[in-house]
């Protein structure tokens, strides 16, 4: 290395006047328009990510490679993908666990990520539905079943389940032209016990799109970007707190091994194989099934903006709006 090159690896300019000055500007601080929110946020991400430069000798082939990087990310619309890959989804759901702890909103069922592929507008159904249009005659049929109570006990009659789950090819309706609509999503109005069941197929694990901007980012992490059998649930009431949440199917090779970081260990359930005669006549099915059982249990709540699921972006948030981009997304 020469002198020239040795001096170029130790130059530190952040702290300096100049930067800092310039840094103000960048930030909008020296304009009376704008939010003053979206400017501190701002200054404080640009002074992170040029003090970053600064501390690790950033090139500017690696700049502008990262560019390219992240103009690929939204191309595809792969940042909801990528979000929990890098922890965000989960370090969001730590905050609000803090949160409700403080206001000691706590002993209900955990919570875990929604990710990018929920879809409003479900057909419902009261007690029982058939999430599955029997398009997958090969993957094992699945009888889902719980009871949604109160931190108490008590069954919560009428509450509302929401569920959604991939085929047994890893791929959701809606973002997979070649599924029916709303195969495998329902909402289910639990019974006067709390009680609600579903006939649908045993998911698979996925992974992130081999090559994808997602995968390029995790690589280079020397990570993988596997997902475990799960299936995702929204359970509502009056008077009680939202949940999201997801249930990792026990004995999948990645359930404690997830690159969204969803698995939580009350949220492991096995799906028990039962080849009982009398069991499967009383559930008219045709053969051996996995039964599935996830008891769910809501905390309590004044507050009403805690009793519905929170706002953002969607791929499809009601049956009236729809963000194209967020359908088009390769996951």
């Amino acid at each position: 290395m020469t002198n020239n090159e040795d001096k170029t690896m130790t130059v530190k300019i952040f702290d300096t006047p100049e930067v800092q000055d310039f840094l103000n500007i960048v930030a909008g601080f020296d304009q009376a328009g704008g939010s003053q929110r979206a400017k501190q946020i701002m200054h404080r991400l640009l002074s992170d990510l040029y003090k970053l430069i600064d501390d690790f000798d950033v090139t500017e082939e690696e700049y502008w490679s990262t560019v390219s990087l992240l103009n690929a990310l939204g191309h595809d619309t792969q940042f909801g993908l990528l979000s929990p890959g890098l922890g965000f989804d989960h370090y969001l759901d730590m905050r609000q666990d803090a949160i409700d702890a403080e206001a000691k909103r706590t002993g209900g069922t955990p919570r875990t990520i929604e990710g990018p592929l929920y879809v409003a507008g479900a057909p419902e159904a009261e007690g029982f539905a058939r999430m599955d249009d029997g398009s997958d005659p090969e993957a094992e049929v699945m009888w889902l079943t719980g009871q949604v109570r109160d931190v108490d006990g008590t069954p919560i009659a009428g509450a509302k389940v929401e569920i959604w789950h991939c085929n047994s090819k890893g791929n959701y309706s809606f973002f997979d032209p070649t599924q029916s609509e709303y195969n495998m999503r329902r909402s289910i109005y639990a019974d006067g016990e709390g009680r609600y069941t579903a006939r649908s197929i045993i998911p698979s694990g996925y992974g992130v799109p081999e090559g994808a901007p997602t995968d390029v980012v995790l690589k280079a992490l020397g990570r993988h970007g596997e997902r475990p059998a799960h299936i995702h649930y929204f359970v509502s009431a009056p008077e009680h707190q939202h949940l999201t949440t997801q249930i990792n199917l026990a004995g999948d090779p990645y359930t404690f091994d997830d690159f969204a970081f969803a698995t939580r260990e009350e949220l492991v359930v096995p799906a028990k194989r039962i080849e009982d005669p009398a069991e499967i006549a009383k559930r008219e099915l045709d053969g051996p099934f996995a039964e599935v059982v996830f008891d769910i249990d809501l905390t309590r709540t004044d507050a009403a903006e805690l009793q519905h699921r929170h706002k953002r972006p969607r791929a499809k948030e009601t049956e009236a709006q729809e963000s194209q981009l967020a359908g088009s997304a390769k996951v």
